[in-house]
C-alpha cells in the first residue's frame, strides 16, 4: 500500500495467472501504483488466495471468480476501516473484471467507482481445465505483450527494461505454479457472458485497447451499454494498444490519464 491526502483509495486487482505485481512495475514512471500514489490515492493491491504473495491453497479450484469476488469484499471491508468507512474505487484488470464486478454487483455500497481494464466480457472458447494449477513459465508470462513477425517481443512497443522488470517479478512472486480457478471460468462458450453489467449501479469506466486478443472494442461496446449507470460511466479503446497497454510505450501514459480523469469526474 502507498498512502496520499487526496482521502480517496483505490484497490487494484490482477488476472488470472499473476499477482499484483504488475501494477507496480519499477521502472521509470510506468507503475500504476506510484502514479496514483502521486496524484493523491491511497493505493491497495491484493494478491487473491492461491496468487503471489497470498497464503497457498490446495485445491487450485477453490479460487474461482466468485471466490475471488469474497476476497475482494474481505480486502475492501478492511480499507473502509481504515479509511473512515468511505467507500473505495476499484480497478480489475483481465479475469480481474470479472472478479471486481461481481463483488461491485453484490455490494454496491462498498464501490465509489468502478474501472474495468481489458473486461473479459464474454467466454474465451469452451475448452477443457483439467489441471488444478496452472504451470506458469517465462514464455508464457510474456505472451500478453505484442510480438514482432517472427514471435518475438516488439521492443519498439514494449521497452525491454520493462519486459523484463515483468518477466522477473513474475518468476519472483508467482513462481512455477498459479490457482486454474479463473481459467477455468474463463474458457468457456464465446456466447457466455461473464461480467454481470446490468447489476453494476456505480459509475464504471470501460478501457481496453485495439489490439487486444482478449477483448474486441465491439465487446467493450457492448459491456458499456449494459451498464446500470451508463449516464456516469465512460468508454475508451485506445487504438493500437494491447492487453497490457499499462506497460506499452506508446500507451501507458494515455491509459494512466484516462484512469485518472474518471476517478476524477464529480459525482451528479
Amino acid at each position: 500500500m502507498r498512502t496520499g491526502n487526496s482521502g480517496r483509495d483505490i484497490l487494484l486487482i490482477h488476472g488470472v495467472t499473476y499477482s499484483s505485481h504488475e501494477f507496480d512495475v519499477d521502472y521509470a514512471d510506468y507503475s500504476l501504483v506510484k502514479y496514483l500514489a502521486r496524484h493523491g490515492y491511497g493505493v491497495w493491491c491484493l494478491d487473491i488466495a492461491g496468487f503471489g504473495e497470498s497464503d497457498s491453497v490446495q485445491d487450485g479450484f477453490l479460487p474461482d471468480s466468485d471466490y475471488a469476488s469474497e476476497d475482494i469484499h474481505a480486502a475492501a471491508e478492511f480499507i473502509m476501516k481504515q479509511n473512515g468507512g468511505k467507500p473505495i474505487d476499484l480497478l480489475g484488470w483481465s479475469w480481474g473484471t470479472v472478479t471486481s464486478s461481481r463483488f461491485a454487483a453484490k455490494y454496491p455500497q462498498l464501490v465509489h467507482r468502478l474501472v474495468l481494464y481489458a473486461p473479459i466480457v464474454a467466454g474465451l472458447g469452451d475448452a477443457q481445465v483439467n489441471e488444478s494449477f496452472h504451470h506458469n513459465t517465462w514464455e508464457h508470462a510474456a505472451d500478453d505483450f505484442q510480438k514482432t513477425p517472427s514471435g518475438k517481443i516488439d521492443f519498439t512497443i514494449v521497452e525491454k527494461t520493462v519486459a523484463d522488470a515483468f518477466l522477473a517479478n513474475a518468476w519472483r512472486y508467482d513462481k512455477e505454479t498459479s490457482p486454474n480457478g479463473g481459467r477455468r471460468d474463463l474458457m468457456v462458450a464465446a456466447e457466455k457472458r461473464l461480467i454481470p453489467t446490468k447489476d453494476i449501479k456505480m459509475p464504471v469506466l470501460v478501457i481496453a485497447g485495439s489490439k487486444d486478443p482478449y477483448v474486441s472494442p465491439d465487446l467493450c461496446q457492448e459491456a458499456y451499454e449494459g451498464l446500470g449507470d451508463r449516464k456516469n460511466s465512460q468508454i475508451v479503446v485506445i487504438d493500437g494498444a494491447s492487453h497490457v497497454m499499462m506497460l506499452e510505450k506508446p500507451y501507458y501514459k494515455l491509459f494512466q490519464k484516462a484512469v485518472k480523469k474518471f476517478l476524477e469526474v464529480d459525482d451528479e
